[in-house]
């Protein structure tokens, strides 16, 4: 067990995506069953049209940005939980001037990324 901040934590920046970064607040090795990242796509950025072999579980913490999940395509902004299953098409597009910043949990199993597209097709 332990506690850490967020800001003892150094970014990474997010490849395949434009003006994001990641931070891997409890990462596969700390912790049996769940990996906690938080991400922060800045005004302007995008994490194209990708696809995961795992499932996520998202809890935006600040900002707004055009999402598409699957067929379904909505603004997420702070105080909303987005549930993206395995194998599902998601992509983020900021929007306005503040940075889109957001928790995402997912299991401790091989992540097999796939970009679909290069932008996010929003």
């Amino acid at each position: 067990m332990y506690r850490r901040k967020v800001e003892d934590i150094q970014d990474e920046v997010v490849n395949d995506a434009s003006r994001t970064l990641r931070r891997i607040l409890i990462s596969a090795e700390e912790a049996p069953h769940f990996a906690l990242r938080r991400f922060e796509i800045k005004p302007g950025g995008e994490i194209p049209l990708h696809r995961n072999s795992v499932e996520h579980e998202q809890y935006v913490l600040a900002g707004r940005a055009s999402v598409k999940i699957g067929n379904e395509e909505f603004t997420a902004q702070q105080g909303d939980a987005l549930y993206i299953p395995a194998g599902v098409e998601h992509c983020y597009r900021t929007e306005g001037d503040e940075s889109y910043k957001f928790l995402c949990i997912v299991p401790n199993m091989k992540d097999e990324l796939t970009i679909v597209e290069k932008d996010t097709g929003l």
